[in-house]
């Protein structure tokens, strides 16, 4: 047997399980802290929290810590059968960017958010926060 075929492995288990750890399918299983949707950007996880009328985006590490938003900006594009409209996103204390507009929820909505934290490029995210709950069961039944 070749002696480097449980390393080459191991090495695969490790680096399939971190890569999966953090796919949207996965994120949609979790518990969001502000009951949002996560997705992985970049370094940070975004969640998305979209109320009648406001918008609101936390920021954190991998590992859930908060990152501070002051000197962020950014906007939220809002998409649906319903039309489009677009956000401004300003800091609003800890790690959490703000924003307020004229747009309906509706089940088919997509919101991409574009943040750009202080000092940092832009980076975007892509959120279907009508759509998460219903994903996740679906996915666990399609055997």
């Amino acid at each position: 047997m070749n002696p480097l075929k449980p390393i080459v492995l191991a090495a695969a288990l490790l680096f399939s399980q971190g890569a999966f750890a953090h796919s949207d399918d996965y994120l949609d299983t979790q518990t969001a802290p502000h009951g949002g949707q996560l997705r992985m950007v970049g370094q940070y996880h975004f969640e998305l929290v979209v109320k009648a009328g406001e918008v609101s985006v936390y920021v954190t590490d991998h590992g859930g810590n908060k990152i501070a938003t002051d000197g962020a900006r950014g906007t939220a594009t809002l998409l649906s059968s319903k039309g489009k409209a677009s956000v401004k996103l300003a800091p609003a204390g800890d790690n959490r960017m703000k924003g307020a507009g004229k747009f309906e929820l509706a089940p088919d909505m997509k919101v991409v958010v574009s943040l750009a934290l202080a000092g940092e490029p832009a980076q975007q995210g892509r959120f279907t926060p009508m759509q998460k709950t219903q994903s996740a069961p679906a996915a666990m039944h399609s055997h």
